[in-house]
């Protein structure tokens, strides 16, 4: 029941030693029966759309960008408001991942039991280069959303904000206030900080 990753040639800047993904991977810790929530219905073998996102990824050179010398995500071409960008991809599991910069929420049962997580640490796509607004931007111009996909996997999301987004811009989001106490080394940019 568990799918292994689909691997695709990288796009231009992705990092060596990191997995390139375009399709969840899920992890032994997922119960069968949350997996069934997740992606009720869909065969094991069952991919995402290849097409790409309308993002690349660039290394950041702006010596006051918080993430200097590390990645962030821009837009390779105007985005409209309130516009799905692309799913943030990586291995879907249940397990604890305190050490991991890149570990979203995806899915909680309904009695609490059971928490599923998708990490973008060791394998995912260019959403895991998406940036904290923080010391780039007066506010985030794109948000993290649970979405399901048209085939009926839930995914957590990018999405364009009320005003839409530039060509060339980069797209940021915010990690929340949660996300930042957890750190107490006050990491900027920490979707990125293994870039």
């Amino acid at each position: 029941m568990h799918r292994t990753p689909s691997r695709s040639h990288a796009p231009p800047h992705w990092p060596p030693g990191l997995m390139y993904i375009q399709s969840q991977c899920y992890h032994a810790s997922v119960p069968a029966k949350i997996c069934a929530v997740i992606r009720p219905g869909i065969a094991s073998g069952t991919l995402n759309s290849n097409s790409r996102a309308p993002v690349i990824i660039r290394p950041v050179t702006a010596a006051s960008h918080p993430a200097h010398g590390q990645f962030g995500l821009f837009a390779s071409k105007k985005i409209p408001p309130r516009t799905h960008i692309i799913d943030y991809i990586g291995e879907v599991h249940a397990d604890e991942r305190t050490d991991s910069d890149y570990d979203l929420s995806l899915y909680r049962s309904n009695d609490g039991q059971v928490n599923v997580g998708v990490d973008a640490r060791t394998m995912g796509n260019e959403a895991r280069f998406v940036n904290d607004y923080r010391g780039i931007r007066a506010k985030p111009n794109a948000e993290f959303l649970e979405k399901r996909s048209a085939s009926g996997e839930l995914h957590m999301s990018v999405w364009s904000g009320n005003e839409g987004i530039k060509k060339g811009e980069e797209i940021v989001v915010s990690y929340g206030k949660g996300w930042w106490r957890a750190r107490s080394c006050g990491q900027a940019s920490g979707a990125d900080s293994q870039g």
